[in-house]
């Protein structure tokens, strides 16, 4: 079994929240693939990187995560460069870690 984790901007690069639609939609997408899914939405987490000029960054994100059986890579990748376009990134974390179900 794999839990997979999406981190999502909650503002764009000019400080703009992004449409609530959209992760309305993210959330769709998942329950349908994977018959549910898990948002942590109301504690957003805060991120913080240096960028390739050593400039920091920092970010506001919400997490979606699944669980599935098959982790299939191929529509993984599809589905991060579609919410890289979506949310407008250059790059989005998708990750994910075998677990065991208790």
């Amino acid at each position: 079994m794999h839990l997979v984790q999406v981190l999502l901007p909650i503002y764009d690069n000019d400080g703009e929240p992004f449409a609530p639609a959209l992760y309305a939609n993210v959330k769709t997408v998942f329950t349908g693939k994977f018959g549910g899914v898990t948002a942590y939405v109301t504690a957003p987490a805060e991120g913080a990187w240096r960028g390739p000029s050593g400039d920091p960054h920092h970010d506001q994100i919400v997490i979606y995560e699944v669980m599935t059986a098959h982790l299939d890579r191929a529509w993984w990748r599809k589905m991060r460069g579609e919410l890289a376009r979506t949310f407008r990134q250059e790059q989005l974390v998708i990750r994910t870690n075998p677990i065991e179900i208790l």
